[in-house]
């Protein structure tokens, strides 16, 4: 039995709970939270602490792997490598561009500590990258593209939640049709961030703000919507309540390529997902699956699905994978 903590329960905190009570060789052992006495109304059957308490005997030693559910803007990156101290962990840090240094810091303090650490999991960073490695191996001197959408983000929807006099938020990424098509139909255009996607973002602000100041803050957020054409709309809680309590999303990996006598290769992956943070909960759950496996085998340091071998994702036996999946 693999005991499991989960830092933060937010939608993907309250969607790996879920993930792990599929998972019978799983036991959720504690929730760590900054608010302890709010969880503690929603959740009866397993103790909740305070963050602080994780580090604290005998919890420490009980828990094989931390899941951790914040968001990757202001969270994971502090919550990574404090608790890659003290345990061997999982997370779904999705900031593409800060991926190699969080990588560093992670492998530095794990390696250290002797935990094994498995960064950036989920679908996007996550699956898709691997399929992205698998287009560019099948297909050398191939042009990949990656759809996202339409679907809501929860990276960004965090990040714009943390602007100053943002109450509620909700990013939709949405990708452009006529891009999809053209390379469907064998096209291998260069296309820029802005020509693949649109970004649509509702806003529910505080009473008083200064809602233009806030929409400058978004547009402009680099990294996250400055390189994208933006669209910020206000709305208030009730509206974000009936239209926007669902978390759609998915996406499309697309690599072109040709092979032997010049004949035209496409490989293309799709997602739909009805709820975005409960899908990436599950990957999440898998990894720590992976990651209490390679502990066991003496392993240490950060890794990526990029590094994993599938049959550590599974709970299946080798002996069963290789009879009913290959």
């Amino acid at each position: 039995m693999i005991n499991i903590g989960i830092v933060g329960y937010g939608n993907m905190g309250r969607g790996t709970k879920k993930a792990v009570e599929k998972n019978k060789d799983m036991k959720l052992l504690a929730i760590f939270t900054r608010r302890p006495e709010q969880v503690k109304a929603q959740v009866s059957d397993v103790p909740v602490f305070h963050n602080d308490k994780a580090f604290l005997l005998p919890l420490r030693n009980q828990i094989n792997v931390m899941i951790l559910c914040g968001g990757s803007k202001k969270d994971v990156p502090i919550q990574g490598p404090e608790f890659a101290e003290y345990f061997s962990t999982v997370d779904g840090f999705d900031t593409h561009a800060d991926i190699p240094a969080y990588f560093q810091k992670m492998n530095a303090i794990a390696k250290k500590e002797g935990n094994v650490c498995i960064i950036s999991t989920g679908w996007d960073p996550g699956i898709f990258s691997m399929e992205r490695i698998l287009g560019d191996a099948f297909l050398p001197g191939n042009k990949s593209y990656t759809f996202w959408g339409k679907g809501v983000s929860q990276g960004h929807s965090d990040a714009v939640r943390k602007v100053e006099g943002v109450l509620d938020a909700r990013q939709y990424t949405i990708p452009v049709e006529e891009m999809i098509q053209r390379v469907r139909a064998g096209e291998t255009p260069d296309f820029s961030k802005r020509e693949m996607h649109k970004r649509l973002v509702y806003v529910v602000a505080e009473e008083e703000a200064d809602e233009e100041k806030i929409k400058r803050e978004i547009i402009e957020m680099p990294k996250y919507f400055d390189e994208y054409d933006t669209e910020v709309v206000f709305i208030n809680k009730k509206e974000m309540e009936k239209n926007h309590s669902a978390y759609p999303h998915g996406g499309f990996v697309m690599t072109s390529g040709m092979t032997g006598d010049n004949n035209k290769q496409i490989l293309e992956y799709q997602c739909q997902l009805e709820s975005n943070p409960e899908f990436t909960a599950s990957v999440l759950v898998a990894c720590a699956r992976a990651a209490f496996r390679m502990k066991e085998k003496g392993h240490n340091g950060a890794f990526t699905l990029l590094d994993i071998p599938l049959g550590l994702l599974s709970p299946h036996s080798n002996e069963v994978l290789r009879s009913k999946f290959m």
